[in-house]
C-alpha cells in the first residue's frame, strides 16, 4: 500500500475511534452543587454566579465548565455528609464552624463579606411593635427565635442566652413564624428582603429596629482530597478581589441592593454576639473581605450600577 494512502487510512481510523487526530479534545470540568431553594433563590443565584466567575479565572483555552445541581433539596447536615462522600457533590457553600472545617475544606474567602452574620428579623406584621422597646439583649430572651436544627447560628444564639425553636425543614420555618410557633426569624441582611418576596402570601415583614451582629463567614467548601479544585477556587476568588470584580458583583446583585435600600442601619440597635464556633484562622484581618454596615452607603456609591 502506498505510504500516503496508509497514512490517510490511519488518520481516518483514529478519528472514527474517538481518539485525537491533530489536537486534544476539549476538557470538561463538571462541578456538582446543591439544589437552589425556592425560598432563597436570590441569594443562591449570587453564589452560583460567583462560583462561575472564580472558575473562569483559571479556565483553560478549550475547557468546558459544566455546573449541575443536585436533584433533591437536602439539609445542611446532609449536604456536608454528601460532600464528604464525594458521590453527588463537589462544592457546597455554608457558614463555617470549627466542626465543619474539621471534616471538609474551606476556601477562606468570605462569599458575602460577612453579611450572613448581620441578622435582621422576619416577624409577623401584627407583632412588629413588640420589639420596638428592646434596648438590651437580655430583653430579647423573652422572645423565641426560629432556626434550622443543624445551622451553626443555632448554638451561637443559644450561647448568647437566646431561646430557639428548630426544625430541619428550612421552608417550614416561614410557615411556623406565620403561625405563631415562634416570635422572630433572624436572617442574614442579604436574605430577608428576598425571602419576603418569595413568601409574599404570608403576613410577614422585616422588623425595623434591631440587628444581631456576629462574625459568621460563608465559604465554598470542597472535599479534603480535592485540593486541585480548592486551589483553583482560592486563586479565582483572590483574582476577583484584586481587580475589583468581586465587589462589583457583590454590590450590583439584587439581594445586596435590596439590603442597602432597606436596612436603615442608622436607626437600628445593634447587639454584638460572641461566636464560639468561629475557627481561629478566620481571616478577620483582611479588610477587603468584610462589609462594615455603617459604611455600606459610601462603599456602594463607589460601584457603578
Amino acid at each position: 500500500m502506498p505510504r500516503l494512502l496508509h497514512t490517510l487510512l490511519l488518520t481516518l481510523t483514529l478519528g472514527l475511534t474517538g481518539l485525537p487526530v491533530s489536537a486534544s479534545a476539549p476538557q470538561t470540568l463538571s462541578i456538582r452543587i446543591p439544589q437552589q431553594s425556592a425560598s432563597n433563590i436570590g441569594h443562591n443565584s449570587y453564589i452560583i454566579e460567583l462560583l462561575e466567575m472564580a472558575l473562569e479565572r483559571s479556565k483553560a483555552k478549550d475547557e468546558i465548565i459544566e455546573i449541575t445541581q443536585l436533584q433533591s433539596n437536602l439539609s445542611q447536615a446532609r449536604l456536608i455528609a454528601e460532600l464528604q462522600r464525594g458521590e453527588a457533590l463537589d462544592v457546597i457553600w455554608t457558614m463555617t464552624s470549627i466542626n465543619r472545617e474539621a471534616v471538609i475544606d474551606p476556601i477562606r474567602i468570605p462569599l458575602l463579606k460577612g453579611l450572613l452574620g448581620q441578622r435582621v428579623f422576619l416577624v409577623r406584621k401584627d407583632r412588629a411593635s413588640d420589639f420596638s422597646d428592646i434596648t438590651e439583649l437580655q430583653q430579647l430572651q423573652a422572645f423565641m427565635a426560629g432556626q434550622g436544627s443543624h445551622w451553626p447560628d443555632t448554638p451561637v444564639l443559644r450561647h448568647n442566652g437566646l431561646n430557639v425553636v428548630t426544625t430541619t425543614n428550612y421552608p417550614l420555618l416561614f410557615d411556623m413564624l406565620a403561625g405563631g410557633r415562634f416570635d422572630y426569624f433572624p436572617r442574614g441582611a442579604n436574605e430577608a428582603w428576598q425571602e419576603l418576596k418569595v413568601h409574599a402570601d404570608k403576613p410577614l415583614q422585616v422588623e425595623p429596629s434591631l440587628l444581631l451582629s456576629y462574625v459568621a463567614p460563608m465559604y465554598f467548601f470542597v472535599r479534603p482530597d480535592n485540593q486541585a479544585l480548592a486551589e483553583r477556587l482560592r486563586k479565582g476568588l483572590s483574582s476577583l478581589h484584586k481587580d475589583g470584580s468581586f465587589d462589583r458583583h457583590f454590590y450590583q446583585h439584587s439581594s445586596v441592593r435590596a439590603m442597602l435600600s432597606n436596612i436603615n442601619i442608622e436607626n437600628r440597635r445593634i447587639f454584638k454576639l460572641d461566636n464560639p464556633l468561629l475557627p481561629k484562622n478566620t481571616p478577620t484581618d483582611v479588610p477587603d473581605y468584610w462589609l462594615k454596615l455603617n459604611q455600606e452607603k459610601q462603599a456602594a456609591a463607589i460601584i457603578e450600577p
